[in-house]
């Protein structure tokens, strides 16, 4: 039997492990990890930017409709994943699980499209989607995309392959591969998906519950079933390539044409589908061998019906997103990402009272001036502040001892040679410049 007492002792147990644990499929970037995502940052917003695209940020939720009309009803993400809420007014809004819509509604309600087109935007930031968490995969994690509106050029959807294979090779990536099909339009899908049904049907006993419901809504849902039990199902399953009509088949053509061109590999997978239903034509996938089954690092395409699903004028539009946290670990697993040794370019290390505030003053100076300077705040000795200035890989340690204060001076000790000299406290401009030739 539970007293009430250990109740309360359990209870209060529980709610310090809530408070000291991060919820399932979260993720801390602590320093020491931070420094990595920052330089993919920088490195993502120049090729960005040398392919003419500008930054696009959207709310982290949406109107739930959005996503239920953008990526359709029969997907995973709608049905399983969305985290989704009502607020004090019962609006229905959801944490955005991908950048897509969210960028297409931003399109429509900013008029980006009155300008000149193509309009290119990128995006950067966290989604949400409830999903078993593994490696490199998140409930909540990080996603950069970005989309092109405005024109149905073969050569756009090329773009969309080749920015995210710059930024593989600008990591220092290998290994990874592009697979690649059409999966065709609005015109030609229909008799794709009769035969798609006929095939299935006689089959279906063995599929999974999910392949079950969306045989008759969606079959080409099906051929991008994960579940072990119908892959040997979905082997024998038709290809598209047939079906295609003479505009899609012209596209895919001049599409591969490009690839061909430009000398980017590629393998074609003719029951490469998409996990949105928005997807037309042109579809893609970049994988990693280094990360096993769940191998994507990428995956985009062509999606011209979307903007006038949400209630835009007709407009062609593609794009490409790759989860930021499997980029990471791709990079992790061939040794790509090293940690360079950084510290303070200054520590200033003082006896206190006055000597302090002078070096308060001091670091006030320098730290407008860009310079990381770090100081003692827990009143520790000499002994103790040159140990912590070393430990901090501090390049110089500037001490503000009482006789060089009263000479209006400072003692400046470079920490890799022990060089020391003393730099006048009138003349901060020249200590300034001390500082930063050190730092170089």
């Amino acid at each position: 039997m539970v007293t009430i007492t250990r109740f309360l002792q359990m209870l209060r147990g529980g709610a310090q492990m809530t408070l000291t644990t991060k919820p399932r499929g979260t993720n801390d970037i602590a320093p020491g990890e931070i420094e990595f995502w920052h330089e993919l940052e920088e490195r993502i917003r120049r090729v960005c930017s040398a392919y003419g695209f500008q930054e696009l940020r959207t709310p982290i939720f949406e109107h739930t409709e959005l996503f239920q009309r953008g990526i359709g009803e029969a997907t995973d993400i709608v049905e399983k994943e969305m985290y989704t809420f009502l607020d004090r007014g019962q609006r229905s809004l959801t944490l955005r699980p991908e950048g897509t819509a969210p960028a297409v509604r931003a399109f429509l309600e900013n008029n980006l499209g009155a300008g000149s087109l193509p309009v290119k935007l990128y995006y950067y930031g966290p989604m949400f989607r409830y999903e078993r968490p593994q490696a490199g995969r998140y409930r909540q994690f990080v996603q950069f995309g970005f989309e092109v509106f405005g024109s149905a050029d073969p050569l756009l959807d090329v773009e969309a392959i080749m920015l995210p294979l710059e930024l593989y090779k600008a990591c220092g990536l290998s290994g990874f591969e592009v697979e690649i099909n059409s999966i065709g339009c609005p015109e030609c899908r229909p008799n794709y998906r009769q035969e798609l049904i006929e095939y299935f049907e006689p089959r279906i006993d063995g599929m999974c519950s999910s392949c079950k419901s969306r045989l008759h809504r969606n079959p080409m849902r099906l051929l991008d079933c994960k579940v072990e039990a119908c892959q040997e199902v979905l082997a024998g399953a038709p290809p598209i390539a047939k079906h295609l009509c003479a505009d899609c088949s012209q596209h895919f053509s001049e599409v591969l044409s490009y690839l061909d061109a430009l000398g980017v590999e590629y393998k074609l997978n003719p029951r490469l589908v998409r996990g949105f239903d928005y997807y037309t034509k042109t579809v893609f996938e970049v994988t990693s061998k280094e990360l096993g089954s769940q191998n994507a690092i990428g995956a985009g395409g062509r999606y011209d019906g979307l903007v006038e699903e949400l209630g835009g004028k007709p407009t062609p539009a593609v794009g490409f997103a790759v989860g930021v946290d499997r980029l990471l670990l791709a990079l992790k697993v061939q040794g790509k990402l090293k940690s360079e040794e950084t510290g303070p370019q200054a520590y200033l290390v003082h006896f206190g009272g006055e000597t302090k505030r002078r070096a308060a003053w001091v670091a006030h100076y320098l730290r407008s001036h860009g310079f990381w300077v770090e100081l003692d705040y827990l009143n520790r000795s000499i002994k103790a502040q040159m140990k912590a200035a070393n430990r901090l890989n501090s390049r110089l340690v500037l001490i503000f001892g009482e006789e060089e204060l009263d000479r209006g001076r400072v003692i400046v000790r470079n920490m890799q040679d022990g060089h020391e000299q003393e730099a006048d406290l009138q003349e901060l401009e020249q200590l300034a410049k001390m500082v930063g030739e050190c730092a170089k």
